[in-house]
């Protein structure tokens, strides 16, 4: 997965990496270093959204799954009842914080060049040109990958993984690391089913609980906007949920894989990496 997109270094960390190459360390001592102090930034960025109040959530998909179509439905339904933002992630192009924006709330578009995920560094400077102050629900939205945004904490409470009809009932069995980490999902694109009966959500939802993973698997079409309701009610549950840890003085933090890091630190040995240069731009509101 990482031996071509350059994903164990990114726009966030690569001042760590260079400054630890630097000491003379391989590239295993290096990448374990990077992924520890990546978890140290999002327990860093997961205190910030808890004295804020604030529901962080990781949107995961492939490519094309539906995430952006699916915010901007769910801002116009909830705009008046939570104050949402955005983060989006993309190696390219600020198109999909265009789209949020156009829906009347702040986003702020990280590109990435050749990562293939985002980090909790990334977020965290992407929060400096947020006004977390008027924010109760922060959605990230990921890079369209299925692998490797399951292995990186970035501070938020919740991962959703989407998985649309029109990919395959059998990815859950495929792409494991990333149906593991999800605590909800999101079966989108169903308004096509009728013409994708190869898709069996049965069979879909089989393979999830196979991962021993007891996620909620929702379906609905942000498209047709149908099927809605049982999503905006999970968020109004999270959201309250948030709300009573944060009194409390509690936090909540995901499953992320760490077999997925794993994979990348023997990926790194393998290709022995030292001066990636993927790009990271910030774009406000």
């Amino acid at each position: 997965m990482c031996e071509t997109c350059g994903c164990n270094i990114t726009p966030g960390n690569e001042h760590l990496a260079r400054q630890k190459n630097s000491q003379g360390q391989d590239a295993v001592t290096v990448l374990k270093s990077l992924l520890s102090a990546n978890d140290r930034e999002a327990a860093h960025n997961r205190e910030h959204f808890d004295q804020h109040g604030i529901l962080a959530l990781n949107l995961m998909s492939s490519p094309g799954s539906g995430k952006t179509l699916l915010l901007e439905a769910t801002i116009e339904a909830l705009k008046d009842e939570f104050r949402i933002a955005v983060i989006e992630g993309d190696l390219e192009t600020e198109n999909d914080a265009a789209r949020i924006r156009a829906k009347g709330v702040p986003a702020i578009q990280i590109t990435t060049g050749s990562a293939c995920h985002l980090d909790a560094h990334m977020v965290h400077g992407a929060l400096h040109h947020l006004n977390m102050e008027n924010v109760d629900i922060l959605f990230i939205e990921n890079v369209g990958n299925l692998v490797c945004p399951a292995s990186f904490d970035l501070g938020q409470h919740r991962n959703i993984t989407l998985l649309s009809v029109t990919e395959g009932d059998d990815k859950p069995a495929k792409y494991p690391v990333m149906f593991r980490a999800a605590d909800l999902v999101l079966l989108t694109k169903t308004d096509l089913l009728p013409v994708l009966d190869d898709f069996d959500p049965a069979r879909a939802e089989s393979y999830l609980r196979q991962l021993a993973n007891p996620a909620p698997m929702l379906k609905l079409s942000a498209k047709k906007k149908a099927n809605l309701g049982g999503w905006f009610d999970w968020l109004r549950g999270e959201r309250t949920a948030q709300r009573r840890r944060a009194a409390q003085g509690q936090t909540l933090r995901p499953a992320i894989q760490t077999d997925g890091a794993r994979l990348h630190a023997e990926t790194g040995q393998e290709r022995g990496q030292d001066g990636i240069k993927p790009r990271q731009l910030y774009r406000g509101t």
